[in-house]
């Protein structure tokens, strides 16, 4: 069966159980990519290292959409994501870029993502627990926020991970 001329499509699996769905789908003969990052934990007086999924409860796999009845008998998976009305693929070079930033052994984590005027909440550094819309992205790695005080708005450079998205 020749899997990559089949596109990517993203699967919504059980908590926790990622790595069994992938190697379901591996041993059935698919093309499965479940990217997992290095999380260092404490525990007590010692630090543990894991290895967790970078999407928690997702992972993507290569299949025929018009034959899809196996990989949806996989156990532990929920389902696959869809519009409504079809499946979603994932493009090519996409899951590419993916494979070579988690192949490369850079330092790789889950980030919310952020938008250009998103309200945020800033969970670290001076400005915690203050909030704003983020104005700008300037390296990737520092965000301008506005903050609003007294109907005037102070711009400010901080570090992407001080941030969290506000949920509408």
């Amino acid at each position: 069966m020749q899997q990559s001329k089949h596109p990517w499509y993203a699967i919504r699996v059980k908590p926790k159980r990622e790595k069994t769905v992938h190697d379901s789908l591996t041993a059935k003969g698919y093309e499965s990519f479940l990217p997992l990052y290095l999380s260092r934990r404490k525990y007590g007086e010692r630090f543990k290292n894991f290895h967790l999924p970078l999407f928690a409860g997702y992972l993507f796999c290569r299949f025929d959409a018009a034959d899809r009845l196996p990989v949806l008998k996989t156990e532990s998976l929920l389902y696959i994501l869809t519009d409504g009305t079809q499946l979603i693929s994932i493009p090519d070079p996409e899951i590419a870029t993916l494979q070579v930033a988690v192949e490369s052994k850079l330092s790789i984590e889950p980030h919310p993502f952020l938008n250009v005027g998103d309200r945020v909440n800033i969970a670290e550094g001076p400005l915690r627990d203050h909030s704003g819309i983020l104005l700008q992205i300037k390296d990737g790695h520092r965000l301008v926020i506005s903050i609003t005080m007294l109907q005037r708005s102070v711009a400010v450079q901080i570090d992407r991970n001080w941030v969290r998205p506000i949920q509408p």
